[in-house]
């Protein structure tokens, strides 16, 4: 049996789903509003002075932080059914279902959020290993409740779960220097759709 690891955003996504998500959820006012006031710790990220996650943290706690746990996920699984589809490419879905045809065993490894990946992926017969989100007395605090899921996390959390040992091919997807590491684990990899 051989196995195959995609990334989601880019790879299978069209565009960024955390970013879509805050826009789908919040509203594009709140978003513009929202990124202008959290350029700061953008810029720090992109300066490669705060790691991802900080900035994905301050990013979560201005716009979800305080939600309750039960609006955020009822919000998570209606984009996923009514705005996830419209962003999936061609091509991934053809790579998705070449996979199934051939019964392998097929991971979306993502650092988004799982809460709007989990329906997705379910409704597509697809595991899932992303980044959750800590709940405290049943609201978002804005924290990550795991490592955020890029870059070695990504390796990580795939040997966490799985013996790669047991498989004998291994695919990846991925399109971003957040998969890299992800793409050396495979026998067989496409970066931004290329085979590499």
């Amino acid at each position: 049996m051989d196995i195959a690891f995609f990334d989601f955003d880019g790879t299978i996504s069209s565009r960024d789903s955390f970013v879509d998500f805050i826009i789908y959820a919040c509203g594009y006012k709140k978003f513009i509003t929202g990124i202008l006031w959290s350029s700061p710790f953008l810029i720090m990220y992109k300066l490669k002075i705060i790691p991802n996650w900080i900035a994905k943290e301050k990013v979560i706690t201005l716009f979800f932080g305080g939600w309750s746990d039960d609006r955020f996920n009822t919000t998570s699984i209606r984009y996923s059914q009514e705005r996830l589809p419209q962003i999936i490419r061609e091509r991934a879905k053809r790579a998705i279902e070449f996979h199934k045809r051939n019964g392998d065993e097929i991971v979306v490894v993502s650092a988004s959020p799982e809460n709007w990946l989990q329906s997705w992926c379910s409704s597509y017969g697809l595991n899932l290993i992303s980044t959750k989100l800590e709940i405290k007395n049943c609201r978002i605090t804005g924290k990550l409740s795991t490592p955020n899921c890029y870059g070695i996390q990504k390796v990580i959390r795939i040997n966490e779960r799985f013996n790669l040992n047991e498989y004998d091919t291994i695919y990846a997807y991925g399109d971003s220097r957040g998969d890299k590491e992800m793409l050396n684990l495979a026998d067989v990899k496409f970066y931004k759709w290329k085979q590499v």
